[in-house]
């Protein structure tokens, strides 16, 4: 017997079983099956007015009861009313039209998310449309969306928290070292341990923590850390730096971090050995004071406890004792504004880097300069202040006049003081469009119709800014989709 294979149906026309149930049914039973297979059922008429509507339970039915009688494409969005114009045009007998969400407007403020397909039983009858609530999937994605943000902002604070334990390890006047517990190997360095041990960094980073020290302190260490490894806990031990260094304490403290267990190992010197050692360094004092760029040690009232040259040839001052127990706000600043709002960004991060601002001369001379400054705790706090010219640049026409827009937020700064607040927050303004136009184009390739959605504008409104700004290619003949 020969068994002859049947074409397999096309996904708009069902089985020839099923329509062999299908011719079977009754009316009032297909009603039930259509009933039952989508969440709404509609019965648009030939003007594309709801006529009849078949509520699931999982829907409202008084919400529906009001678009009896109204026009199907009235009782949706604004921007889903292309998709209705679609979803009416498209209904044939022949099979159902590919499903579309829509979003209708509800009393409670949030839009009610439909997916709908249609079909014309007969091409002069009217079209039934099935309906599928997504309010699931919709919240879904918005527990995603508001996940995804939930990410973003932890990983923006563990980027932070990291980025202050690197600024306090690196700016630490105590010598410390990050070891691996298991093989002892030195993972991290701060300046501070490194001149201590006399080598750089790069070469202490990787060798065993133990072959740092003198052979007569081993047998100490490795009881050190032997005691770590079995009690999570070690007593304070003395050992010998190599090389006549002197003596140290050791104290260790065992933490976990990034699924394995590290080692914090504490070097106290013995200050009296450390001045005695054969490599001590050139004294600090000396160091600063050689330095070109200005550099002052303040109190915690930003009172000078020491400046050098360079400081005083900036504020045009003869000699340190006239710089020492005054304010350093009488020299820094355009304003005292500008004063404060470096000191307390100082006290709130312990630490600030390129601050643009000027050294008024005690002669009336002004000069732009950045600044760096840190904030150090200890026995006698005290605040530190980098300063150095700022870098010269020759101004290429100057912003501000006429239309065309700042090239950086450098450029405003360097307006404060000479035009009306007015017009720099209307520059900055024109500063902050441009970037995010530019922002938007660059992330949607160029697709101007996706970047004015994105930017919430038309996309008339996107060629008129662009326009003004000269952003982008505006005679590409290219079309967006």
């Amino acid at each position: 017997m020969t068994v002859t294979p049947q074409p397999r149906p096309s996904p708009q026309q069902p089985p020839a079983a099923l329509q062999q149930v299908a011719g079977l049914l009754q009316g009032e039973a297909v009603g039930r099956i259509v009933a039952a297979s989508a969440d709404l059922s509609l019965v648009i008429d030939a003007d594309g007015v709801i006529r009849d509507a078949v509520v699931g339970a999982e829907l409202e039915a008084e919400t529906v009861a009001g678009w009896l009688g109204r026009r199907w494409i009235d009782t949706v969005t604004v921007e889903s009313r292309p998709k209705i114009d679609a979803l009416l045009r498209d209904a044939r007998a022949e099979g159902v039209t590919r499903w579309r969400q829509v979003n209708h407007p509800s009393p409670d403020g949030a839009d009610l998310p439909i997916r709908y397909a249609s079909i014309r039983p007969s091409e002069d009858g009217p079209i039934l449309v099935l309906g599928r609530d997504m309010r699931a999937v919709a919240a879904l994605q918005r527990r995603l969306l508001e996940t995804q943000q939930a990410l973003e902002r932890d990983y923006e604070r563990l980027r932070a928290a990291e980025t202050r334990y690197r600024l306090l390890f690196q700016i630490s006047g105590e010598p410390v070292l990050v070891v691996d517990a298991g093989t002892r190997r030195v993972a991290e360095v701060n300046p501070a341990a490194a001149r201590l041990l006399g080598r750089p960094a790069k070469r202490i980073t990787g060798q065993d923590a133990v072959d740092l020290f003198d052979a007569g302190s081993v047998r100490a260490l490795e009881a050190q850390f032997a005691a770590l490894r079995a009690t999570g806990q070690a007593a304070e031990i003395r050992a010998t730096l190599p090389h006549g260094r002197g003596e140290v304490t050791v104290s260790a403290s065992l933490f976990r971090g990034e699924g394995g267990a590290s080692v914090l190992m504490q070097l106290v010197a013995d200050p009296v050995a450390a001045m005695a050692g054969p490599d001590q360094e050139a004294p600090t004092a000396a160091v600063l004071e050689a330095m070109p760029e200005g550099f002052v040690v303040t109190d915690t009232s930003r009172r000078v406890l020491m400046a050098n040259a360079a400081f005083l040839e900036l504020a045009q001052l003869a000699t340190a004792g006239q710089a020492r127990g005054r304010s350093l706000d009488q020299w820094l600043g355009r304003d005292e504004t500008e004063a404060q709002a470096l000191f307390a960004t100082l006290v709130d991060h312990g630490a600030v880097r390129r601050f643009a601002t000027v050294i008024r001369g005690a002669y009336g001379g002004v000069e732009d300069v950045e600044v760096a400054a840190v904030s150090v705790a200890g026995p006698r706090p005290c605040l530190g202040f980098a300063i150095r010219p700022a870098p010269r640049r020759i101004p290429e026409g100057r912003p501000g006049v006429g239309r065309e827009v700042p090239r950086s937020v450098e450029q405003m700064t360097e307006l404060v003081g000479r035009v009306s607040m007015k017009t720099l927050v209307r520059e900055t303004t024109d500063l902050i469009e441009k970037l995010c136009i530019e922002a938007a184009l660059r992330i949607t390739r160029d697709n101007r119709a996706s970047a004015a959605e994105m930017l919430g504008l038309s996309r008339q409104g996107l060629y008129v800014k662009m326009r003004r700004y000269g952003v982008g290619d505006l005679d590409d003949p290219v079309e967006d989709v």
